[in-house]
């Protein structure tokens, strides 16, 4: 596994939060695209266009159940003298070989079914008897109320001009136009356009594999006994449903004890499944800060280009923050801290637009607005720091949840958004403009 050295005076100094986001943007690289199955490229990026190869509908067909006829035939109808027409038979959806429909005939046509040669218009079966001459049906009568099928005669009571009820040829698309445009975000729509027009496979980039483990001896899982000095391990399942979110294929590892040399070959396990892997926890000046000791031990030294470094960044939450690449392939890695307030912003600062990088995405960070504070006294923050406050948005107006300690975690599930403080101001007084992170 690839390392970094032991802190330096470029560690020590205090990095801006741009700083050290460029420094991950400019680190990490779309994934090379490959070919996907039609399902599996859903939420992808495609990076071909996509031509239609035949126009949609292929064929005109019925928008409705009725009876296919000649315009001619049906002209002036009415419930007093209906058009009376021989029933050629059925053309159902799906029918390769449909009838001739010539004067004075018809032919019943299901929804979709082709347009038959001679017909010119579609009159629906609520405008006729259905041929069971009893004056006009709700609905398309089944074969067992008219035992001589699809066949025999039918009245017709309204007239109807050409075209109607048909769907032309090529009216949603034609055979040669772009489908889709490379750069296109593959969302259900698009999934289903691209089966519409036959392709079951695409080129696209795919969804990152993000492996995600928490850090802690006093972590347990959710669902088991917890002893003295213990506390469930939240941050693992809130990072790797967040990874998710943001579009990922995301992997949680459980717990790892402070050990050094057990992370150590966690962390090298992992990485084959692995194109960006985040850490939470052990990344401060603590004497048990198993990720920061684990990932400066020098080693490898014939891999070059590799190396986690740990940072102090002017924000808060989140203040010790680590990146780099481990291991022969180096993968991206992003070391966050362990509260889990700290650990969810800096997931939506750094780890989230990593995630979209990877996907080739051209967007990759959260929509911001600006909003008016609504709150009970003046936020206060401290002087050279970012800080970054939950809170609740909407109508242009933001409301703060909870306080600004980074182990608030119930505040968070209420929040919506996270409010903005610059390094330069030390208190924000309630109707003043501020920045908004929406995080919905």
């Amino acid at each position: 596994m690839s390392s970094a050295g032991h802190d330096s005076p470029a560690t020590d100094r205090l990095w801006s939060v741009e700083e050290h986001l460029e420094d991950v943007l400019t680190t990490i690289r779309p994934l090379e695209p490959i070919e996907l199955q039609l399902l599996d490229a859903q939420g992808c990026v495609l990076v071909e266009d996509v031509m239609v190869p035949l126009s949609l509908p292929p064929f005109d067909n019925s928008s409705m159940d009725g009876y296919a006829v000649r315009v001619a035939d049906v002209a002036g109808a009415s419930e007093e003298f209906p058009a009376v027409l021989d029933v050629l038979g059925d053309v159902a959806a799906g029918a390769a070989d449909p009838l001739q429909v010539g004067p004075g005939q018809a032919a019943r046509i299901m929804t979709g079914a082709p347009l038959p040669p001679g017909a010119e218009t579609v009159v629906p079966v609520e405008w006729t008897d259905g041929g069971l001459g009893e004056g006009p049906v709700r609905g398309m009568p089944a074969r067992s109320l008219a035992p001589q099928g699809a066949t025999g005669q039918v009245r017709v009571y309204r007239p109807a001009p050409a075209r109607a009820h048909v769907r032309d040829k090529g009216s949603d698309v034609r055979a040669g136009a772009l489908a889709l445009k490379a750069g296109t975000v593959l969302g259900p729509p698009q999934i289903a356009l691209l089966a519409a027009i036959g392709r079951g496979r695409v080129t696209g980039r795919p969804r990152p594999r993000v492996v995600v483990l928490s850090t802690g001896s006093e972590l347990v899982q959710p669902g088991e006994q917890l002893e003295g000095g213990q506390i469930y391990d939240s941050n693992s399942f809130a990072l790797t449903a967040a990874a998710r979110d943001a579009g990922a294929i995301a992997y949680r590892v459980g717990a790892v004890a402070d050990d050094a040399d057990t992370l150590r070959s966690t962390i090298e396990d992992q990485l084959v499944r692995a194109d960006l892997m985040v850490t939470s926890g052990g990344v401060s000046v603590g004497a048990y800060d198993v990720v920061k000791e684990a990932l400066s031990h020098v080693g490898d030294e014939d891999e070059p280009g590799g190396g986690v470094e740990f940072r102090k960044l002017a924000m808060q939450p989140g203040k010790p923050q680590g990146f780099g690449t481990v291991g022969p392939d180096h993968i991206p890695l992003l070391a966050l801290p362990g509260n889990p307030v700290s650990s969810y912003v800096s997931f939506e600062l750094f780890v989230r637009p990593a995630i979209r990088t990877l996907m080739g995405l051209q967007d990759v960070h959260r929509p911001t607005t600006r909003a008016r504070l609504a709150a009970d006294e003046p936020l206060t923050s401290p002087k050279g720091r970012r800080q970054f406050l939950r809170g609740t948005y909407a109508d242009g107006e933001v409301r703060p949840v909870g306080g600004s300690g980074s182990h608030l975690i119930a505040a968070l599930a209420q929040a919506d958004a996270l409010i903005v403080v610059p390094e330069d101001t030390e208190s924000v007084a309630s109707g003043a403009e501020v920045e908004v992170i929406l995080l919905g």
